[in-house]
């Protein structure tokens, strides 16, 4: 997500979100910008929030809030970011390499001044003696003047041979994805960065308000022989004022080009709405994609008009159509 004051300043106090289960049964949490996995049959959520929340379930319908994940910001963040030492949001979680590796964002909104960190776990399962997060630092960083990109909304993603690949940006050059070295803590030299996905924006468009230049939140997710390019588009975080949707665009290589339906490219604006607003949910997005028990769910969050524009969290099977491509049942 796209935030001079705390994000979480912002969004916070109307960030009641619902979440929607399979069978419909439902349980009101706070949480924002959501991702989930899987460990020993308990389902974690991670979600923005002061020092990164944490929600934890046996069945994605009861949810037990957990110990947040910072007690503090990590020390890089107030030596490089003082001013965002309360505004880490949108966390990415993977296991990889026999361990929890957590990404997040720290930045402010409307601006390119952000940089992405990384945190890492043996477990997490807060009973365990193992569990204790390492806060390993500042993988990439975006700065004003020198970059146009935007260092916010981190999603690792591992291709077949075991490279890990790190998608993350927003409206300034799109969505960019790079090589992690093996450790996950930097770029993998020599460094090579891919736009893959963008949004034509003229120089006359507010940072703070990018309205249909707005993309963000990318997600990699591999099916069959192909890759798929999720992302959020449009207006987001502002309750039933939000046309936040989902648009996906897929490719042969993990490094794209991603095509639409209509074969154009993601990185010339092209792609395919999967969510969209309605008279009920006027934004839709943040989306992450999960697969749990050989069942793939798209996991996102919305506005609801009936609820004051409060944010709710939905969580809905995934399916796939008989040419390849990615829906979800109304």
């Amino acid at each position: 997500m796209t935030i001079k004051i705390s994000r979480l300043t912002v969004l916070l106090p109307a960030l009641l979100l619902m979440i929607l289960s399979a069978n419909g049964q439902s349980i009101n949490i706070q949480v924002h910008d959501p991702v989930m996995i899987k460990q020993e049959g308990t389902y974690y959520l991670f979600c923005t929030g002061s020092g990164i929340s944490v929600f934890s379930s046996p069945d994605m319908v009861n949810w037990k809030q957990e110990k947040q994940v910072f007690a503090a910001a990590p020390d890089w963040v107030i030596k490089q970011l003082p001013r965002f030492r309360n505004s880490m949001w949108a966390p990415d979680i993977s296991y990889y390499n026999g361990n929890y590796y957590l990404f997040y964002s720290v930045s402010a909104f409307g601006k390119n001044t952000s940089s992405i960190g990384l945190a890492v776990n043996k477990t997490l399962r807060q009973d365990s003696p193992d569990f204790k997060w390492t806060d390993l630092g500042c993988v990439i960083q975006s700065v004003p003047g020198r970059d146009n990109w935007n260092a916010i909304d981190p999603n690792l993603f591992v291709d077949d041979t075991g490279i890990p690949w790190l998608g993350f940006g927003s409206f300034w050059g799109g969505i960019k994805l790079v090589k992690l070295k093996d450790d996950l803590t930097g770029v993998n030299e020599p460094q090579e960065w891919f736009t893959v996905a963008r949004r034509q924006r003229d120089a006359y468009t507010d940072d703070r308000n990018a309205g249909d230049a707005q993309i963000e939140a990318p997600f990699l997710f591999k099916k069959g022989s192909l890759y798929y390019l999720f992302v959020s588009w449009d207006k987001c975080c502002s309750g039933v004022n939000s046309t936040y949707k989902v648009a996906v665009g897929r490719s042969a290589k993990v490094t794209g080009p991603y095509f639409s339906k209509d074969s154009t490219d993601m990185a010339k604006g092209g792609g395919t709405i999967v969510v969209n607003g309605d008279s009920n949910f006027p934004g839709v997005g943040h989306e992450a994609v999960v697969t749990f028990d050989g069942t793939d769910y798209l996991v996102y969050h919305g506005y609801d008009a009936k609820d004051n524009g409060k944010s709710k969290l939905i969580i809905k099977k995934l399916f796939w159509d008989e040419k390849g491509w990615p829906y979800v049942s109304q």
